[in-house]
């Protein structure tokens, strides 16, 4: 069974492999808007950066590279929520330079992307940021992922079938201790793989303590943490009878559902309340249903095999339901809309768990509707094929938490959807006899923005400006008009950078369009700012 399971292993790590682009940045937070805006050409260098996004995020790396190609790492910085400020340099030269960034989301997934931008004029040849495919970090991802999920499931929910089953049978020790030990040994991978892969750093590096601190500090550093011990206390019931094993063993049991709730997509999560209880709970009817399969084959290979089959079978029906239901709600948050199952990467991940859970539903159906009652009899070819059936759910459950672990990689579609609303601009079109004009203020809520200016006369054609000037006020909160100069791009449109709405709210907006010496036009209306 251990082998069959390892090849398993490895042709799924094969098809991960074929599957993903590891150099890519599939992260749940996402870049909203930046200051200076990528491919903006400023007249002079800027004081500083701004980087906002989808939700709060923690600066990993930040490096600024030169007209020359020279990199410099950017140290001083200050972070308000979604919005990260870096200091620049004070001595950009002339050309053009690429600000490259690496944060981590609140659910300890990094995201990395680079902004161009230009002092005085365009180079003829922009520096590039490097980007480097790692696939080695990829796969460690995932197998320190694979490797730690089967302890969890595997070897606590092993050890946990002494708490809610009944006794583990004598010849279920070694290899319930092999899957905790092969958890504990996956937790350094993982940790190294996430440090790594934080720092967009090659495995080569893996021993420099950045990239471990760097895998510790995130949220996944408390997964590890709470897992560990969980594992542990799973490995010291195995040496413990009687009442005090079962508890080890129940401890070891909440200890891994914590463990999956402590990090990753769904537990970051809104809203909060009702989503990482749905992880622990989901996480601990999975670990204790899939555990107790190994240990349920084993014992009917005994005289006892037909008490514990009696047990298993009343009893699983609650954990099926707590498993199902935890599910759904995980679900229905994460996707939002069904079509998203078969148009995401995520989506078609959780069809492919799905799928793979009917099957298992299926053989879990078979085994109590066909087989258990003649087991329970003591049929020794009846007890055979429920064992054989059993090993089958076995390898299913293998390769459920091998399609789960690759949810490491995938964005749900409620994360995609919240960075797409939080990147849209708000737009006005205010329309005179004499001129138009489009504004596009972005990202459309509070917070650092920039505004882009389209203009028009009064019949649909260009208009020729020597100057615009942007208004904002917001008068029903006490604050009074702030005025901006805006530029004129290469494209005839006007932008104004360095601009920060504070707040949300219905601002009155006014554009002063100097035509001529003697001829000023100007356009106001109302625009709404989300929080």
């Amino acid at each position: 069974m251990i082998r069959r399971l390892f090849i398993l292993l490895i042709l799924l790590g094969a098809c991960a492999a074929a599957t993903l682009r590891p150099g890519s940045a599939l992260a749940h937070a996402a870049l909203v808007t930046t200051l200076p805006a990528d491919g903006a050409v400023m007249a002079r260098a800027p004081a500083q950066f701004t980087l906002s996004f989808s939700e709060p995020v923690s600066p990993l790396v930040l490096r600024l590279i030169g007209p020359d190609g020279a990199a410099k790492t950017l140290e001083r910085f200050s972070l308000g929520d979604r919005t990260l400020t870096i200091e620049a340099p004070a001595d950009l030269a002339e050309g053009s330079h690429v600000l490259s960034w690496r944060v981590i989301s609140e659910d300890g997934h990094p995201v990395g992307g680079s902004v161009v931008f230009s002092v005085g004029r365009p180079s003829e040849r922009p520096p590039e940021a490097s980007s480097q495919r790692n696939l080695p970090v990829t796969l460690a991802l995932w197998l320190g992922r694979v490797g730690l999920y089967l302890g969890l499931a595997l070897g606590i929910g092993g050890v946990a079938f002494s708490a809610w089953v009944g006794p583990l049978p004598a010849s279920a020790g070694k290899p319930l201790r092999l899957f905790l030990l092969l958890g504990l040994a996956a937790l350094p991978l993982a940790l190294g793989a996430q440090g790594l892969d934080a720092l967009a750093a090659p495995a080569s590096d893996v021993l420099r303590p950045e990239i471990w601190r760097a895998g510790i500090g995130s949220s996944f550093g408390r997964t590890a943490a709470i897992a560990s011990l969980a594992l542990l206390a799973g490995l010291m019931s195995l040496a413990r009878t009687g009442g005090a094993g079962r508890a080890l063993a129940i401890a070891a049991l909440l200890g891994a559902g914590l463990a999956l709730a402590a990090s990753g997509h769904a537990s970051a999560a809104s809203p909060q309340w009702l989503m990482r209880p749905a992880v622990f709970l989901h996480g601990l009817a999975m670990t204790a249903w899939a555990g107790a399969l190994l240990p349920l084959a084993l014992a009917l290979r005994e005289a006892g095999g037909a008490d514990a089959l009696t047990r298993f079978s009343r009893r699983v029906p609650l954990v099926l339901v707590i498993l199902l239901a935890s599910g759904v709600a995980l679900a229905i948050v994460q996707v939002e809309q069904p079509g998203a199952l078969l148009t995401s990467a995520y989506g078609l991940v959780l069809t492919a768990k799905l799928a793979l859970v009917a099957a298992l539903l299926g053989l879990a159906a078979f085994n109590r509707y066909r087989l258990t009652a003649p087991a329970r009899e003591g049929a020794e070819p009846a007890r055979r094929r429920l064992r054989r059936v059993i090993g089958v759910e076995i390898v299913v459950v293998l390769a459920i938490l091998a399609t789960a672990a690759l949810w490491r990689f995938t964005p749900p579609p409620r994360a995609l959807a919240v960075a797409v609303a939080a990147a849209a601009p708000a737009s006005v079109h205010i329309h005179s006899d004499k001129a138009m004009a489009e504004i596009s203020i972005m990202p459309g809520r509070a917070g650092p923005s920039s505004v882009s200016i389209s203009l028009l006369d009064g019949d649909f054609g260009p208009l020729t400006a020597k100057e615009v000037r942007l208004s904002l006020a917001n008068r029903s909160a006490g604050i009074e008009p702030v005025e901006r100069p805006a530029l004129r791009q290469p494209d005839g449109n006007w932008l104004v950078e360095g601009l920060t709405v504070p707040i949300a709210g219905h601002w009155s907006v006014e554009i002063e369009i100097l035509v001529s010496d003697f001829e000023m036009i100007r356009l106001n209306d109302t625009v709404e700012i989300k929080p």
